[in-house]
């Protein structure tokens, strides 16, 4: 059984799965289906196979994956080694790409065309391996047009290997265990995202050599290939903020293997839905608890749902200086540069629960001292509000108790 189905079937066990036998009839019914629940919802008749999408959709399910509680998860990940065990297996044999054999999804009507968007893109050049989620647009059987962010490991791999007039190889896994689809996506020491994972995983992870060099876990899919000097369109496409992200001239990904597990089930993640805004958010939060650290006593940190996964952080923190609260706005607005909008809470407000944050807003905010506002600062390049320069505004409230004064705060209990 593979990592993929183990996970399920755990989730399974705890009535968070939910089957469904028949074939989604219209070509947005799948992702429609995936945006009206956050249960994993298995696809048993895909057109092209089997499915699964929202196969982390809530902090339950993630914790779950990764072991941890929800409620230090933050703390727990800020502590992280990066020093995993990577055990190589046999080499993984390659049949012929084709990727009309995937049940690869459009989500919605004004996209380019079908997108591969869970696909964790390994690559490795002049020893150096890397391993990030890179939306893909299909062409054709053979060829995506993946959107490579500036900056980005793959980006700068990609770009040194041009420079010595070179392909950089790369091996895209699809449906691998959720804990490795999480090391991906966090901002990790360069090429420390495997180990990563084998440490979420409980210490070690085992991978296949791929004809070209580079390294993969054990996963459903597993596309091998080049990117070259070729480019392509792509776009539009429903990022995070369920708004359409621009067209962009982007790098072709040429494959030229693929390798599947017997009867193998797909995985699919909802642009701009709950799966996608947890593995945005939740890989910021121990940068965020790190930074915090730095200025007062970190408890928790949340990057919101309803904030896009991303833009939103509620910071819980244990005051010993009135001022802590707004260093600690700072502190994370400097982390994790996407934010908008940071609310800092005492230990006695759950960051995870909506009402309970407002409850603080409520009654612990004075907007003359308690609101800070930051002008023409860099935000995110996905937020609709952004200026032409790729400058915001940023907010950030203290919602924390007057220190001195916290009797005149506290709730009454039993």
């Amino acid at each position: 059984m593979t990592p993929m189905r183990e996970f399920i079937e755990l989730m399974r066990e705890r009535s968070e799965v939910i089957d469904v036998e028949e074939q989604p009839s219209g070509e947005f019914d799948a992702p429609k289906m995936a945006s009206t629940t956050n249960s994993l919802l298995f696809f048993h008749h895909l057109s092209g196979g089997r499915g699964v999408m929202n196969v982390t959709a809530t902090r339950k399910a993630l914790s779950l994956a990764l072991g941890v509680e929800e409620k230090e998860m933050g703390m727990r990940l800020s502590r992280a080694s990066y020093q995993g065990s990577v055990v190589r297996e046999e080499n993984l044999p390659m049949g012929r790409a084709d990727l009309s054999r995937i049940p690869a999804m459009k989500f919605f009507p004004g996209d380019a065309g079908k997108y591969l968007t869970a696909g964790i893109v390994f690559s490795r050049y002049q020893g150096v391996e890397n391993a990030s989620i890179h939306r893909m647009l299909i062409l054709d059987r053979e060829r995506v047009a993946a959107r490579l962010v500036e900056g980005r490991h793959t980006y700068t791999l990609h770009q040194e290997a041009l420079s010595r007039e070179e392909e950089l190889p790369v091996a895209v896994a699809i449906g691998v265990h959720p804990a490795v689809t999480f090391a991906s996506c966090t901002r990790v020491p360069k090429g420390k995202e495997l180990p990563f994972a084998a440490e979420l995983l409980g210490g070690e992870i085992r991978v296949h050599q791929c004809q070209n060099g580079v390294r993969v876990p054990e996963a459903e899919i597993v596309l091998e290939g080049y990117i070259g000097r070729e480019t392509a369109e792509e776009g539009p496409f429903v990022d995070i903020t369920g708004t359409y992200d621009s067209v962009r001239i982007q790098p072709v990904i040429r494959f030229t293997g693929m390798h599947t597990a017997k009867d193998c089930i797909y995985h699919s993640i909802l642009p701009g839905g709950n799966e996608h805004r947890i593995l945005m958010g939740v890989p910021y939060e121990p940068v965020i608890f790190r930074a915090v650290s730095g200025v007062t006593e970190a408890r928790n940190v949340v990057l919101t749902t309803g904030g896009c996964g991303y833009l939103h952080a509620v910071i819980q923190i244990k005051k010993s200086t009135q001022g802590d609260a707004k260093n600690a706005i700072m502190a994370a607005f400097a982390a994790h540069t996407s934010l908008k909008h940071v609310v800092v809470v005492d230990e006695d407000i759950d960051p995870a629960d909506p009402e309970e944050v407002e409850f603080a807003l409520a009654t612990r905010v004075r907007g003359d001292q308690d609101i800070m506002v930051v002008t023409g600062a860099r935000g995110s390049s996905l937020d609709p509000c952004r200026l032409g320069d790729g400058t915001n505004v940023k907010v950030g409230v203290d919602a924390t108790m007057v220190l001195g004064r916290e009797d005149e705060f506290l709730r009454a209990g039993w």
